[in-house]
């Protein structure tokens, strides 16, 4: 609205479980059918405030509420069998074959061995194994492949899926500091039997790491932002088109970047849907003072015409509403309430819940109310209130 950008809480059904931040992980929409409307997304792996790798599968739905706005469920699905190691930068997409679904998972990076890791050396991380998960998304049993044509590992790459079929695009090589100029198209038979996996290896024009894929229809997707060298950011925006069994790059007309985002050295964005992409630059690389963090542009890519937007967080002058949100208050746990921002509800001053950490206490706690410290460093400006 008047290109301002606004955060708001998110409103979570009250048997939810806990979602913390998450860098850098793997997150796919899952439609019920092939091509059709997505009802669920999936997230895998990330790295948390504490920078800690995650290993854990989420699933996110929406919940409707009888004339109430819509409520979002987030439940943990257990993985059994070849689990994935925790890591981040990597990539997961859904497949159909036969009447049966799947999620693949590949690549990524994680953390060196344990044993390996030194003073000096604690954060050092290297690409994961290019083994291809296939993961039974009814009952959680995850399966290792290897794939002889794949042998290096992979991260920050592109991938889009149609049907039976994933293609990765690009990624960086972190051993080698190159970015892949390969295509990997990854096939996936899902009889009665054991699943087969199949991988055919094409050239790709899109060397790129961190681009951002958005699609515009079941099997056309657009391929913005992303670098092309570790000082290079790539300005130009492409269109995929896959048919039954090819798949089609071709080189869009680049939009009409600012001089902000042409100077920027880095940049950020995500996936709105529909050709919608939201990206942003750190505010250092304005040219005129500004009271903002970072600087954020909405590219619709997805019209008739290339339209690109300037989003600003708001002034400092109305902190309240243009502050980042702390990780308690993006993710806001209610049972039948709806958010309202325009409504004033006298009963939030004394709930103590919404603005602080409850914890319960086993019999016989010798926890200190004064020395205790909370999980995730984001939560220190919370209260912790014990009972």
């Amino acid at each position: 609205e008047a290109n301002e950008l606004k955060l708001r809480p998110t409103t979570f059904t009250n048997d939810s479980c806990y979602l913390p931040p998450l860098r850098h992980p793997a997150v796919t929409g899952f439609p019920e059918s092939p091509g059709g409307e997505v009802s669920q997304y999936l997230i895998h792996g990330g790295k948390t405030p504490n920078n800690e790798l995650s290993q854990k599968l989420y699933v996110m739905s929406y919940v409707s509420a009888a004339n109430k706005k819509s409520l979002l469920c987030c439940s943990e699905k257990e993985l059994a069998g070849d689990i994935p190691e925790a890591r981040y930068g990597h990539s997961m997409n859904v497949v159909h074959s036969r009447g049966k679904t799947a999620a693949v998972l590949f690549g990524g990076r994680s953390y060196i061995p344990l044993k390996q890791r030194t003073t000096e050396k604690w954060n050092s991380v290297a690409d994961c194994q290019p083994f291809v998960y296939l993961i039974d998304l009814q009952f959680g049993c995850s399966t290792a492949y290897t794939i002889k044509e794949m042998q290096d590992g992979l991260s920050f790459h592109v991938s889009v899926s149609r049907n039976d079929t994933v293609y990765v695009i690009g990624g960086h090589i972190l051993e080698s500091n190159i970015r892949s100029p390969n295509i990997y198209k990854i096939k996936v038979d899902l009889p009665l039997g054991s699943p087969a996996i199949s991988c055919t290896v094409l050239q790709s024009p899109l060397p790129v790491s961190s681009a951002i894929v958005t699609q515009t229809c079941p099997n056309e997707f657009l391929i913005v932002g992303g670098y092309e060298s570790d000082s290079q950011k790539r300005m130009t925006c492409n269109k995929i088109s896959i048919a039954e069994d090819a798949i089609d790059i071709q080189e869009m007309e680049t939009p009409d970047w600012t001089g902000e985002v042409k100077q920027s050295k880095t940049w950020f964005g995500a996936d709105v849907g529909h050709g919608v992409v939201l990206f942003g630059i750190p505010g250092d690389n304005k040219n005129h003072s500004s009271d903002s963090n970072f600087f954020f542009y909405i590219l619709n890519l997805g019209g008739e015409e290339d339209l690109m937007q300037s989003c600003s967080q708001g002034s400092l002058e109305e902190q309240e509403d243009s502050m980042p949100l702390e990780d308690s208050e993006e993710f806001n746990f209610i049972g039948d309430g709806a958010f309202d921002e325009n409504t004033y509800n006298e009963d939030d001053e004394e709930d103590e819940s919404e603005t602080g950490y409850w914890i319960t206490c086993c019999v016989g706690c010798d926890l200190n109310v004064n020395t205790w410290v909370p999980y995730y460093s984001t939560e220190l400006n919370k209260p912790a209130m014990i009972y």
